[in-house]
């Protein structure tokens, strides 16, 4: 009786231990499932990730290519406009750069589709979000149509003189007599007064240069008159203008009006300021200065 007990208690934990190890094994088996799943959406993620960060790079290095190479295309045509190519090929590049990160967020899983409708449906806020930059994006529009200047001349616009450098997508670069580069935004461009200093071909100095009321005009102004003559950066056509403009508190004004070309404007109008009183010096014309006579009464 005692062996049948003994018999049916290690049957018992036998039976026992083969639950324990089916528990185990079953256990193991899950846990296995479970790594190996997360092993896949690790390899899986991860390979989105690195598949996108390749499109960006590749993608924002295409976009410079491209601009680079649309602008040495442009320079080649005689009939593109430095000012309309610089635009374009910067359009050109965030234009590129706009559908790389597009075909980044499809690795994630975000459907062209559904991007639209999310940017559609967000375009209100972004654009009253972005006035700012939109507005330049339209100013350059209209830089590009109506073209009020071209690379390389040299304008005066929002408070800034210099050669214009290129006009982007968004601002407008110049560099000023100095070489300092300026960057201005388009519509602060557009929205300002725009004066094109090298628009035409050819300008006009105007002088002023006051003689004491005890010389001879004429003689003066004949002396101005050579003086303009010898330089070779005056127009005899149209004729230089020489004539009394004022009568001033100390001195006669004579005002000189000379035509050139828009490059000797500045050194044909110091050169005139020099040579013209070297000439004055030379005929003992005075060209007097403001003074002041004070007349002193002693008191009682």
């Amino acid at each position: 009786m005692r062996l049948i007990q003994t018999a049916e208690e290690q049957a018992a934990e036998a039976t026992q231990a083969v639950q324990a190890a089916q528990q185990a094994a079953e256990q193991a088996g899950f846990s296995m499932e479970n790594s190996q799943q997360y092993l896949e959406m690790a390899k899986e993620y991860g390979m989105a990730v690195a598949g996108a960060l390749v499109i960006l790079i590749i993608g924002f290095w295409f976009a410079g290519f491209v601009r680079g190479r649309l602008m040495k295309l442009f320079a080649r045509s005689d009939r593109m406009d430095e000012t309309v190519s610089s635009f374009l090929a910067s359009l050109a590049k965030y234009a590129i750069m706009i559908v790389t990160i597009i075909a980044v967020l499809g690795q994630f899983g975000v459907e062209a589709t559904s991007l639209v409708a999310i940017v559609g449906a967000a375009g209100l806020a972004i654009g009253l979000a972005l006035q700012g930059t939109l507005s330049n994006v339209a100013a350059g529009v209209m830089l590009l149509i109506f073209r009020p200047f071209k690379v390389g001349q040299f304008v005066d616009v929002a408070g800034h003189a210099g050669v214009v450098k290129g006009v982007t997508l968004f601002v407008t670069e110049m560099d000023t007599g100095d070489n300092k580069r300026i960057i201005i935004p388009n519509s602060a461009v557009w929205g300002s007064s725009i004066v094109n200093v090298s628009f035409h071909d050819t300008r006009r100095v105007d002088l002023v240069f006051g003689i004491g009321y005890a010389d001879d005009i004429d003689k003066a102004m004949d002396v101005i008159k050579k003086t303009i003559a010898a330089d070779d950066r005056s127009f005899s056509d149209p004729e230089p203008v020489i004539a009394v403009t004022s009568l001033g508190e100390s001195s006669v004004d004579i005002l000189v009006r000379v035509w050139c070309k828009s490059g000797d404007y500045w050194g044909l109008n110091w050169s005139l300021l020099k040579s013209t009183k070297e000439a004055f010096d030379k005929e003992g014309i005075s060209i007097p200065y403001p003074c002041r006579s004070i007349y002193m009464e002693k008191g009682e």
